[in-house]
């Protein structure tokens, strides 16, 4: 995984954080995986959230492809 890849999807993160942070939550970006998947974990309130599949969809995997294409899936990480 290139330092590259994941300083932007972390950036892509930063845009978001402030909403899920809103509501009692977070994310965490873990890894990049073969360079085209983004492992996440999410947090607090998001860990939880019985609309947490949504938000990942809706709102976290459309940030972090948007602003870099290369990745092609965001997964959660199993808690």
């Amino acid at each position: 995984m290139s330092q590259e890849l994941f300083d932007r999807v972390e950036n892509a993160l930063k845009t978001i954080r402030p909403y899920l942070e809103a509501d009692g939550g977070d994310v965490e970006l873990l890894e990049v995986i073969d360079g085209n998947t983004a492992m996440l974990e999410l947090k607090g309130a998001c860990s939880t959230c019985s609309m947490s599949q949504m938000t990942m969809k809706a709102g976290i995997e459309e940030t972090i492809k948007k602003a870099v294409p290369e990745i092609t899936s965001v997964q959660a990480k199993k808690v």
